[in-house]
């Protein structure tokens, strides 16, 4: 387990193989800390997926290879988030009107949301030498949505760089009537399962958050945080 002394003398930050702010934004709030480096591989959907578990997880890993080499002996994390009517992918729209599309179909179903998780641990060379891999999957009810409702959200810019064409934490919350499963792998990272896969790997998250209290402790008695020293 990541004690509380190691993390003081030096945890490495965790590598998010990811660009996405809502990730960056989830792994914030609670208290991890990382670095981004985005893959930058393509992520063009199919039209059908039959196993979207599989899917996802297989994404994450090439997420993680593509940039492996880049990080000697640290731990790298990488997602990928499906949204799904039955066995068709809806990715990020790519004009108004494919978000307009998208909207349509959604509106008055339930869809599902996967997430797939890839946590390799790379040696001194850069290769992978442990990998953990998990899925989570969320069913998400949207009521029926009018035309000028779904006009409306894609004017506000929301839609436009989300699958599915929506942001269950923005705008979008006023359209789903009820989720069955983690809320936050909707957002795009299940932190519940993330959290377990750090413990398979010896970091407790729960670890990060004392590092912080002392911190905010010794700012009060000193007025400099003790990683300022």
């Amino acid at each position: 387990m990541v004690s509380l002394a190691k993390i003081r003398k030096g945890f490495k930050p965790i590598v998010l193989v990811s660009a996405s702010p809502r990730r960056q934004q989830l792994l914030k709030q609670i208290g991890v800390p990382f670095e981004v480096c985005p893959a930058g591989i393509d992520e063009t959907l199919p039209e059908r997926v039959d196993d979207p578990e599989t899917f996802a997880i297989d994404m994450a890993l090439r997420k993680v290879k593509a940039v492996a080499k880049e990080f000697p002996d640290r731990w790298l994390l990488a997602a990928d988030t499906l949204v799904l009517l039955g066995n068709k992918p809806l990715g990020k729209p790519q004009t108004r009107e494919e978000a307009a599309s998208m909207l349509r179909e959604l509106s008055g179903r339930t869809h599902v949301v996967v997430t797939g998780l890839c946590l390799a641990k790379t040696d001194r060379k850069g290769r992978i030498r442990r990998c953990l891999k998990a899925a989570e999957t969320t069913f998400v009810t949207f009521r029926h949505l009018t035309e000028e409702e779904i006009a409306a959200y894609i004017a506000t810019g929301e839609p436009m760089d989300k699958a599915g064409a929506y942001g269950i934490q923005g705008k979008a919350a006023v359209f789903a009537t009820r989720i069955l499963g983690c809320y936050y792998n909707v957002v795009g990272l299940p932190l519940a399962k993330l959290a377990m896969m750090l413990k398979e790997t010896g970091i407790e998250v729960s670890e990060f958050w004392r590092s912080s209290c002392h911190e905010i402790h010794e700012t009060n008695l000193t007025g400099t945080p003790l990683s300022a020293r």
